[in-house]
């Protein structure tokens, strides 16, 4: 009997003892890596009581920050959108020279330090850049200010939103596209009532991936910044100040702060994975 049953186990499964000690493994690392450190942060900025974490994000720096942070974002989250829409159509509908290079230039963020990517500004718009006099000439202002703040995180954020949708819109196909066309209905037709409802949930997706990033951007803002307290400094740079200064209390408080709107994110995430995974599961497979 012991081996008749011994003969039915799958040979491709694992012992039970190496599945038991992977996902001990990976526990234990999420369990270090990510929980510990949140409790850590939440247990220092909540140490002083409700009212001094209150009074820290009360203050009119703070208040600015977070202001900035969110105006950022929300420039940012609806251009990627378009964007990472645009071209991810173009990607999978048309055949075109440069293609591959096209999909190579999209990944440069993610291969690119952020810090790289600031100094790159810097040399564009900065004192001696190439655009320096045009701008001194008409009186804009772009480094230092929330411009080259915006830039910059657009930067390092615009992959988000095409990586997700290219994937999907191959597996797709473009069946139902075409058949919409050949029964008549015009390109905005076709877009509005075929090609969106197919892909929403990927674009919501890549949507939230972007806004996370954008609202921790830490490297490529902090170049072009200036660090300006109460004008340009988001909440990492705000949480970076603090923490140098040795107030710790505010400090933790900012970035539990941060830590709340990321934790947002990621129920919204799970949220869309839980209601839509099958869509997603495809998606990620193919990246």
């Amino acid at each position: 009997m012991a081996e008749r049953k011994q003969s039915m186990r799958d040979p491709l499964q694992d012992p039970a003892w190496l599945r038991a000690l992977l996902i001990g493994s990976a526990m234990l690392a999420m369990v270090l890596l990510v929980v510990l450190p949140l409790v850590m942060v939440l247990a220092s900025a909540f140490g002083d009581g409700f009212k001094a974490w209150w009074a820290a994000l009360a203050e009119p720096d703070a208040r600015a920050a977070l202001r900035l942070t969110l105006f950022t974002a929300a420039i940012v989250i609806p251009i990627n959108a378009v964007f990472g829409l645009f071209a991810a159509w173009a990607l999978t509908r048309f055949e075109f020279r440069g293609k591959r290079a096209v999909l190579a230039l999209i990944d440069l963020p993610f291969a690119v330090s952020p810090v790289v990517a600031g100094l790159c500004l810097v040399l564009l718009f900065g004192t001696g850049g190439w655009f320096h006099g045009w701008l001194q000439a008409h009186d804009i202002k772009i480094l230092f200010a929330r411009p080259g703040i915006v830039l910059a995180t657009l930067f390092v954020t615009f992959p988000f939103v095409v990586r997700e949708l290219v994937p999907l819109m191959q597996q797709q196909g473009a069946d139902e596209e075409l058949a919409a066309r050949s029964l008549g209905a015009g390109a905005w037709t076709m877009f509005r009532r075929v090609t969106l409802p197919n892909i929403k949930w990927g674009l919501l997706y890549g949507v939230l991936l972007c806004g996370a990033r954008a609202m921790g951007e830490f490297g490529a803002v902090s170049v072009v910044s200036g660090h300006i307290r109460g004008l340009t400094n988001t909440l990492p740079l705000h949480i970076e100040i603090l923490y140098n200064e040795f107030d710790g209390t505010a400090a933790f408080a900012a970035a539990s702060l941060l830590a709340g709107l990321a934790l947002v994110t990621l129920v919204l995430k799970f949220w869309l994975e839980a209601r839509h995974g099958d869509a997603l599961a495809q998606s990620h497979r193919r990246h």
